[in-house]
């Protein structure tokens, strides 16, 4: 059994603290039961069911710690890893970062955890395959796609007082077709706590239409281009963004946030119209109520009418800075408009609908300025209509001016666990083609 309830969870840690001799001690315990398949030339592949379970200490004595791990529970084998874990302790140089663990604290409860999510069948799994296998063979495209379904726990308990505890549930979804000529490609991904809210026809359609509507793309020139964003092709960079929303690196001046006579907190960044937060208890895109420390998770603002509203603060440099730690995000959300992924088009006399960035990689932190390719579908929109698909292109482009250069905000998507607008820009740079599908 890998799923432990709140307090069988609470009475394995309660043992395996009580063989505790380290002047501190933190104890993290996790386990998940997931199941998945996978399918390539339209054919299922691979299925199976995974179940983990395990339990990692960390003694510290003074500022030298140790950490081991187990994954049996029975009285032997905790106290042996609590032995482990302070034997190593003793043999570490210390941490002059060391920060002594969290009292007890106040959570809100989490919704992360679905128990129809938790129910996924391997009969549920095969119609998921099918609904992407039986269309894509009708159109003449070939499906690969990979579903995983998982539901878990993860708990904490310290020497001093702290207990969390946290049950959630996934399923992942991503399909890419392609034409049978070898000429087109299209992709989508969709992720959830709930599975009824998932359509695997819905997505597998999504998939096909691209693929088909990219046979034989034509070459146009690179340039600056008007584009629409989808939440796929802009994901990657908004997180990429809201990574440097950290007060450690942005007051050692190693990042966008940095400034020769501090940082840019207070500073408008983006246009005006950009919001983005996080909260762990939105209901689109629920997570843990606490994170890594025990350090409860609320709602927070991080970019309010285009102006930075807060860093994240360690406990260690909120010590070292005088202020209040700063959690992290678990999730982020921008807010959006109204506008449909049709609505954008027929607004857009000349421009490139974009379905997905990939192989992205840092061309300047201290601009954010980002190098990477379009995939998957990538066409040309001329008086409010897609007229035929193009090469792909290598972008260089930074999240800032791209959020700089908001023309309008679509609807909002979940994807990969945030919650991310259609986007129309302006003079997004896209540098040369690549002759990759």
């Amino acid at each position: 059994m890998a799923i432990y309830t709140k307090e069988e969870a609470r009475q394995i840690m309660e043992k395996a603290m009580s063989f505790s001799t380290a002047d501190a001690c933190v104890i993290n315990m996790g386990g998940s039961e997931s199941g998945n398949i996978r399918y390539a030339r339209n054919t299922v592949s691979t299925s199976g069911h995974r179940s983990n379970q395990t339990l990692a200490v960390e003694a510290s004595f003074g500022k030298k710690s140790g950490t081991a791990t187990v994954d049996e529970f029975d009285d032997e084998s905790l106290e042996s890893v609590v032995k482990r874990a302070e034997e190593l302790a003793k043999l570490a140089p210390e941490n002059p970062e060391f920060m002594v663990p969290l009292g007890p604290q106040t959570y809100d409860d989490s919704i992360s955890f679905v128990e129809s999510t938790a129910n996924i069948t391997p009969e549920l799994r095969a119609e998921v395959a099918a609904k992407s296998i039986d269309p894509a063979s009708e159109k003449d495209v070939t499906a690969a796609g990979f579903l995983n379904d998982s539901s878990g726990f993860s708990a904490m308990m310290n020497s001093n007082g702290l207990f969390a505890y946290n049950k959630s549930t996934d399923v992942d979804f991503t399909v890419t077709m392609r034409t049978n000529d070898g000429t087109g490609s299209g992709w989508v991904t969709r992720d959830f706590n709930d599975v009824n809210k998932f359509d695997a026809e819905e997505a597998a359609k999504v998939a096909i239409d691209k693929a088909v509507m990219s046979r034989e793309a034509r070459a146009i020139e690179p340039g600056k281009y008007t584009v629409i964003l989808e939440p796929a092709a802009s994901v990657d960079l908004l997180r990429n963004m809201t990574g440097s929303f950290n007060a450690r690196t942005a007051d050692e001046g190693r990042s966008f946030m940095s400034k020769d006579d501090g940082t840019k907190m207070g500073e408008k960044i983006v246009d005006e119209r950009v919001n983005i937060w996080s909260d762990p208890l939105h209901p689109d895109v629920p997570t843990s109520t606490w994170n890594g420390e025990g350090m409860p998770l609320k709602k927070m603002k991080w970019i309010e009418n285009g102006v930075v509203k807060n860093l994240a603060y360690s406990r260690y440099w909120a010590g070292q800075q005088g202020v209040d730690p700063v959690p992290f995000p678990s999730n982020f959300i921008m807010e959006g408009g109204d506008a449909s992924r049709e609505e954008l088009i027929k607004s857009t006399k000349r421009g490139i609908l974009v379905t997905r960035l990939w192989y992205i990689r840092s061309v300047d932190p201290q601009t954010l300025l980002y190098t990477g390719l379009t995939r998957d579908g990538t066409f040309y929109i001329e008086n409010g209509e897609i007229r035929y698909p193009v090469k792909n292109f290598r972008f260089n482009e930074s999240p800032i001016i791209m959020l700089n250069n908001l023309e309008t905000l679509g609807e909002q998507v979940r994807i990969n666990g945030n919650l991310i607008p259609y986007m129309k820009v302006r003079d997004f740079t896209f540098t040369s083609l690549s002759d990759a599908v």
